[in-house]
């Protein structure tokens, strides 16, 4: 039974995945090579859970307590002696999760699963320096940002780990409310990701054409696909509305849409412009610096909504 948690890296996904586990009652361990990371994520935790309370989803006095479930660590090997799951959520660059990883087989007890956060690397490639054995208890297991506040969590299922265990994996998310999604083929951007990359192609290449000013397009977006997609799903739609209907359309229709295979040139524009959005500024909307704070606050509370909301979905 998995009870003792591990996160590899403090940064923004992995101090919110801290932070869903040690809100549920599991015992955590944070670990960052940089102690000034560590009392940030520390510092953005507390605020987190402030906000969850604020905003009535969690009860003041549990936030102490999820605090206290959090220890944090500079040390890889005491982090991760004693942990039952240990997910890594650092920079996507192979050769330094391959490190990890190998380092992680040998300073883990043997019944230890390993997971990472990637959305981009195989599975396959990351895990070349493990023991065989610890192969069979290695997945993908991605989150999507916020880590605390969004539902979903991507599991690899590649044939790697056996049944039961991987069932163990998803009674864990389970427990913290997550909503898991099994994906079968390792394909970069997993499932969530690529989805999303269709939607944006689309926005930014009618941006691009001048057919609707920003505001539009997103308004289009939240009130018209989007408001169905919060408790209706791609092909629930589709079966809704009609196959033949949805057939129809796509021949008209797809031959017009943006099919290109990289990143929009006004994307890519506005990147060396320095326009990078809210963290520069101005990216498709202008951002007034004092006003930033109050913008994330407000963002990440719509996101409360949405999860509560989210409790009459299924």
């Amino acid at each position: 039974m998995i009870k003792n948690i591990g996160v590899i890296g403090a940064g923004t996904m992995g101090h919110g995945i801290a932070l869903s586990f040690a809100l549920y009652g599991f015992d955590v361990t944070l670990y960052d090579a940089y102690e000034n990371q560590l009392k940030k994520a520390l510092t953005e935790i507390a605020d987190e859970l402030a906000l969850l309370a604020e905003e009535q989803f969690i009860e003041p006095q549990s936030i102490t307590a999820t605090l206290d479930r959090i220890k944090v660590f500079s040390n890889l090997q005491q982090a991760v002696q004693d942990r039952d799951y240990v997910i890594e959520a650092t920079p996507e660059i192979l050769e330094l999760k391959q490190d990890l990883f190998k380092q992680l087989d040998e300073f883990c007890p043997k019944h230890t699963i390993l997971a990472s956060n990637t959305s981009s690397l195989k599975l396959a490639g990351m895990m070349t320096m493990i023991s065989n054995e610890r192969k069979q208890r290695m997945i993908v297991n991605h989150w999507y940002n916020p880590a605390h506040l969004m539902p979903i969590v991507e599991l690899s299922c590649f044939g790697n780990m056996p049944a039961e265990l991987y069932a163990e994996v998803e009674q864990l998310h389970a427990a913290i409310k997550k909503q898991t999604v099994k994906v079968l083929k390792d394909v970069p951007g997993l499932v969530a990701n690529r989805i999303q990359q269709g939607v944006a192609r689309e926005v930014f290449s009618l941006i691009e054409m001048g057919v609707a000013e920003p505001a539009d397009i997103d308004k289009a977006l939240k009130f018209g696909p989007a408001f169905r997609y919060a408790t209706t799903g791609q092909l629930e739609v589709a079966d809704f509305g009609g196959l033949d209907i949805w057939s129809i359309v796509g021949d008209n229709l797809l031959k017009e849409m943006d099919n290109r295979q990289s990143a929009n040139d006004l994307l890519k524009q506005k990147v060396s412009e320095g326009k990078l959005g809210i963290k520069t500024g101005e990216g498709f909307y202008k951002y007034e610096e004092t006003k930033i704070p109050g913008i994330k606050k407000q963002f990440m509370k719509k996101l409360i909504h949405q999860l509560k909301a989210s409790e009459y979905y299924n």
